[in-house]
């Protein structure tokens, strides 16, 4: 099945990753070119891909990892593939799915004794598994989250959600539903008007855009009545972390009445409550600028925290590839 553009925006070309350019997009459909897989490390801190894009930037990052070690002995080869997902690990530390996806390619080829093309052929399937896991993964979430959702419901958005909003589009015009889409701007990058909005616009939808502060009047008016976001990352006890103002979003829906269902695919084993994750704190630079043009004015300090975290009262329901869960349940879908 054809897809979104931003469906596929990690791809090899030769020897090198190509990411497409999600800070440009869709103004431009720009591809930035890896030849390394510290290439790929600088990519993923520089914001050119974001929501699951890291996963499979991850992945690939790792195939060029096994590429630079192939004339290294099997023991120098495997010392630098660690040192290679160490560092894509640590590029963003929020979202689990590089740590899961490097994890999933070193756990692949761990204590075999590969070198050379035999180590480059085992890392390029493991993360080839990897990838197709997680889309067939998103695809079943997608139709959970459905589930959830009537014929006509009009559904608040924010930021970006990626596989989990594809899939779940994709399987509620499978049912015949039809939805309406009010997407939250997102600052500072706009993942909600450029990449959320776009994407809904390529599968056939006409989202209303707001500004992130508009979501308390957008639900009070009755412009929505369902809001529904990913997660960076689910605790076990319920906490749900992802772009900042998912908080304000729930505390918005919560007052008005409004169910809040938040996607993940799983929750984080590692991660039994919201203490055992690092929150990103970026330069507050950062929210100084919207889209390479400086929007405040001079001797002006930012404050960038890239996440925050809404407690499991404020959720109606997590939703994952095995179903639909109760906050303080949902550690029974693992």
């Amino acid at each position: 099945m054809t897809g979104p553009v931003l469906a596929d925006s990690v791809r090899f070309a030769g020897d090198a990753v190509e990411i497409l350019d999600r800070r440009v997009y869709p103004f431009e459909v720009r591809w930035v070119r890896c030849a390394s897989s510290e290439d790929v490390a600088v990519a993923i801190e520089r914001m050119v891909t974001q929501s699951s894009g890291p996963l499979f930037a991850a992945t690939a990052g790792m195939v060029l990892g096994a590429r630079e070690a192939r004339h290294e002995p099997p023991d120098r080869a495997a010392e630098r593939l660690r040192a290679v997902g160490a560092r894509l690990v640590a590029t963003r530390p929020t979202n689990n799915h590089i740590r899961d996806a490097v994890h999933a390619v070193l756990s692949a080829t761990a204590g075999a004794g590969l070198a050379g093309d035999e180590l480059v052929a085992a890392v390029e399937a493991a993360a080839r598994a990897h990838d197709d896991g997680y889309r067939a993964r998103s695809a079943a979430l997608g139709g959970h989250a459905a589930s959830l959702l009537a014929d006509g419901t009009r559904v608040l958005t924010h930021c970006w959600a990626d596989a989990f909003l594809i899939g779940t589009v994709r399987a509620a015009q499978a049912a015949g539903k039809r939805l309406e889409f009010v997407c939250t701007e997102t600052r500072p990058y706009l993942q909600g008007a450029r990449l959320t909005a776009a994407t809904l616009v390529e599968m056939g939808y006409r989202p209303t855009l707001i500004t992130d502060g508009m979501v308390a009047s957008a639900l009070s008016d009755g412009l929505a009545d369902s809001a529904l976001t990913a997660a960076d990352r689910v605790t076990l006890d319920g906490h749900v972390i992802n772009k900042v103002g998912t908080l304000g979003v729930a505390l918005a829906a919560s007052a008005f009445g409004v169910p809040f269902y938040a996607l993940v695919d799983a929750p984080d084993p590692q991660a039994p409550t919201a203490a055992d994750v690092v929150i990103e704190r970026r330069d507050g630079d950062e929210v100084l600028h919207t889209l390479g043009r400086r929007t405040a004015a001079a001797g002006v300090r930012g404050h960038y925290p890239a996440f925050d975290v809404t407690p499991p009262h404020l959720v109606t329901r997590i939703v994952t590839e095995r179903g639909v869960y109760q906050p303080d349940h949902v550690k029974e879908s693992l």
